[in-house]
């Protein structure tokens, strides 16, 4: 009898990538991201995984999760998973440890899929089907003239029947501004759908009443019109609004979006693989949203999202985010395909998720 593979290894490095112009959503401002990168090993296999985090991701995959892993079955993500949970109990599961083992978990199905010479969404599901995406960016720091360029290039380059901007500037100090950009892109993008979202900027009052002018433009799409902490906020604006009300991106387990579907909070659950847990958890949460009749969207990570979500029934779309697709497809990692007529390629027709780090991405600071 062969003996099972065990995972030998585990690696982590940190890559910094400066935005191409300054960008804000309504809440907060950035310049760069950060990309978490995780190898494991097993024998002379390697699995990739990542997540979009602050480095200190890092220390805890090195210091934490790794002791966990190593020895482990390579053939166990979710084994693998439920390990690394029980190993954090004592510092939190939530945000950047979440993170850390979403970014552990995506590299363990990656690295079962090369060993047995399978595509990802091969081990979950027998579907290629191409996957709806929308276009995200539409920053409040962009001007009229950059808004326009990055919507009219979604539209040619990729083909997009939605698109999303980011309002609720400055915490909803400009709302004045928010509809105008909004009225701006329905101009340029005819019938097609209109999404916003506010990233929390607004209180439950000025979310009302930016709502009903939304609907006014057809909005279709309205993402966290307050906090998503403030679930019984998003109740009530969903009575409000004609537009679907969206949020969970900060999720980080099933548990939490059990409690947001329970809460009758959203219209459409939104999972980020990077965030939630990983493809363990990601699978796992849908199943729960499909259990109550419940769309998902995935959010960001839009080439991450293309190697699996195929095999989620209820997916609605994936967020093809500016910022990721840039990262994933030009500048860290290697092996994406670019969209075309409003959705991305599965990726069935590869082994593992079909990505790999970009010659010189090796260069990246060590986590």
């Amino acid at each position: 009898m062969t003996a099972e593979p065990t995972v030998t290894s585990v690696k982590v490095q940190t890559r910094t990538v400066p935005t191409d112009l300054p960008e804000a959503d309504g809440t907060l401002a950035w310049d760069s991201t950060t990309v978490v990168i995780v190898e494991v090993q097993a024998g002379d296999m390697v699995g990739l995984g990542w997540t979009y985090t602050a480095a200190a991701a890092a220390h805890v995959i090195d210091q934490v999760l790794s002791p966990v892993v190593v020895g482990h079955s390579a053939l166990d993500p979710p084994g693998l998973n439920e390990a690394m949970g029980r190993a954090v109990r004592n510092i939190g599961r939530t945000g950047l440890v979440a993170a850390a083992i979403s970014a552990v978990d995506i590299a363990t199905w990656d690295l079962k899929a090369r060993l047995l010479g399978q595509s990802v969404v091969g081990l979950i599901a027998s579907t290629d089907d191409p996957i709806a995406i929308y276009g995200s960016g539409g920053f409040t720091t962009y001007d009229d003239d950059q808004t326009t360029r990055q919507v009219e290039g979604w539209l040619a380059d990729a083909g997009v029947r939605q698109v999303k901007i980011k309002i609720g500037e400055s915490w909803g100090a400009r709302v004045e501004r928010d509809l105008a950009r909004a009225e701006l892109v329905r101009d340029l993008i005819g019938d097609r759908e209109l999404f916003v979202d506010a990233n929390g900027g607004y209180s439950i009052g000025q979310a009302k009443r930016v709502g009903r002018a939304l609907d006014d433009l057809g909005v279709t799409w309205f993402e966290e019109p307050v906090s998503s902490d403030d679930l019984d906020g998003l109740r009530l604006l969903r009575r409000h609004v004609v537009a679907d009300v969206a949020a969970g991106e900060y999720g980080d387990s099933p548990a939490y979006f059990r409690r947001m579907l329970a809460a009758q909070a959203v219209d459409c659950l939104q999972i980020d693989v990077t965030r939630c847990g990983g493809i363990t958890a990601f699978i796992r949460s849908a199943a729960i949203a499909a259990a109550q009749n419940m769309a998902v969207s995935a959010h960001c990570a839009p080439h991450l999202h293309a190697s699996f979500v195929a095999a989620v029934p209820n997916l609605r779309h994936v967020e093809y985010f500016h910022d990721h697709a840039r990262i994933e497809e030009e500048i860290v990692f290697a092996g994406a395909e670019k969209p075309r007529n409003g959705h991305l390629k599965s990726r069935r027709d590869c082994v593992g998720h079909g990505m790999s780090l970009r010659a010189g991405s090796s260069a990246a600071d060590r986590g």
